[in-house]
């Protein structure tokens, strides 16, 4: 990749929404004061506006999304990353829907509802996204502020 000129806004915007559309799993960075910093990958079902989660309420990522909701997510590759900061609703099994729970275990391979351990599903809504491949595109690599697609 190194060499390629930047891509434009609209380039970006269209391979980030193919990126969070195709891609299975993520990044989950949280911190919690009294977990502290946790960073784990999870398997994601993107709906063009959310991102749909779960983890193990217990887990250091449960509890530290419980306690402060934010969080940061990150998909690709270092070359080809895509960076998200955003806020995390907990979804209850019994509020998720079915059609949501079956989304997510068709896309993920991985349905938490059959699960003995108790699963909780989050709700990530993008606040800022980013999107970068070389150094020459880290100057408009915003293309989501404030939860508004830019462009």
């Amino acid at each position: 990749m190194t060499g390629a000129p930047p891509r434009g806004l609209e380039e970006r915007l269209r391979d980030t929404r193919a990126k969070l559309a195709s891609d299975v799993d993520l990044w989950v960075a949280t911190s919690g004061s009294a977990s502290g910093v946790h960073l784990i990958p999870l398997s994601y079902l993107w709906d063009g506006t959310a991102f749909l989660v779960s983890t193990p309420r217990a887990s250091v990522t449960g509890r530290n999304l419980l306690a402060e909701g934010r969080v940061r997510l990150s998909l690709g590759p270092t070359r080809d990353v895509v960076v998200v900061d955003g806020t995390a609703e907990p979804v209850g099994i019994a509020d998720l829907g079915p059609e949501a729970g079956d989304a997510f275990a068709t896309k993920t391979g991985f349905d938490p509802r059959e699960l003995d351990e108790p699963y909780q599903y989050f709700l990530i809504r993008p606040r800022r996204i980013q999107a970068w491949r070389e150094a020459n595109e880290l100057q408009g690599r915003d293309l989501m502020r404030d939860g508004r697609w830019l462009g």
